[in-house]
């Protein structure tokens, strides 16, 4: 099969497209024929090493963690899934090895759900990391009706879904934190939309004179002492950025799990209609490196997708 890899940790540079052999299907285990895949912040941490001290890995390793493809083969202990169907996953396994930047990789059972059928392939591979980090902070904050929700980085790939997340769990209010090139964007995604920097504090307050019921960051730093002056109650303060800093305010650090309920939940809001997965950009595999670069640079405006 084609897939991206790389030998050892580095640069972009790293990332080469090559004939690697099929993956093997174990007993739980889906083999996916990839027809996009997501570009996560995570993706160019990983391949620079910076997760090398949690997760056992294994070289040529291929990156990757977002799939939207279709079944081509089932572990003999799979009941969810047979060949030809169409999926997506957050294809998050034990160990760095076989990622979703190829033409087939293999998905614990656990890690996939039905495919949206309102969604595009690109859509599609963009949704499950960045829209289940989203989902499970809102939920971890107990995000329901009547509450305002402020969520910092507001555009980007888990920001624009939880603006949308959080009107369908309930919120009354919404109020997103991004770049003023970005605000009519979060604007129509039914965010008010608030610039970054100093005096970010006030500005909050000028629109949420009561505070916020619950915060979700994406950054740390300074965001996170903002959002726990505007909290009534610290524990409803979550990021996926600083799990120290969070946890002395009070609030909880969030690395997503895979979860097929959840993944069948974001997929019927899409059917529905009640949630948009914007592509900001998409890639041939080849250009992954380029796609990296573009994704580390942290001004995509949504979501960017390899098609495979």
């Amino acid at each position: 099969m084609k897939a991206i890899a790389i030998d050892a940790y580095g640069a972009a540079d790293q990332l080469t497209l090559r004939e690697l052999p099929v993956p093997p299907v174990g007993p739980d285990t889906v083999l996916v024929r990839v027809r996009a895949a997501g570009v996560n912040p995570v993706d160019w941490k990983i391949r620079e090493g910076r997760l090398a001290a949690a997760i056992p890995t294994h070289f040529p390793l291929v990156p990757g963690w977002d799939a939207a493809g279709v079944v081509e083969a089932v572990g003999p202990a799979v009941t969810g899934f047979a060949a030809g169907d169409e999926v997506v996953g957050y294809v998050r396994r034990d160990d760095l090895q076989y990622g979703t930047y190829a033409e087939l990789v293999p998905a614990p059972e656990r890690c996939l759900a039905d495919k949206p059928v309102q969604a595009s392939w690109a859509e599609a591979g963009g949704l499950p990391l960045a829209g289940l980090t989203a989902y499970r902070a809102l939920q971890l904050a107990r995000t329901g009706s009547g509450d305002t929700v402020l969520v910092h980085g507001a555009s980007g790939g888990v920001g624009h879904l939880a603006l949308q997340l959080a009107r369908a769990l309930g919120a009354d209010k919404v109020i997103g934190t991004a770049s003023e090139a970005n605000h009519d964007f979060v604007r129509s995604l039914g965010a008010e939309p608030l610039g970054y920097g100093d005096g970010l504090l006030d500005r909050i307050r000028a629109v949420a004179p009561d505070g916020v019921d619950v915060a979700l960051d994406l950054f740390g730093g300074d965001a996170l002492d903002v959002s726990a002056e505007l909290l009534a109650r610290p524990a409803r303060l979550i990021s996926t950025a600083d799990p120290e800093h969070v946890t002395r305010l009070g609030g909880s650090y969030l690395f997503v799990k895979p979860s097929t309920a959840d993944l069948s939940v974001l997929a019927g809001l899409v059917d529905a209609g009640r949630l948009t997965v914007h592509v900001a950009r998409t890639f041939p595999l080849a250009e992954a490196a380029e796609a990296q670069r573009l994704v580390a640079a942290g001004h995509v405006r949504g979501k960017v997708v390899l098609e495979v």
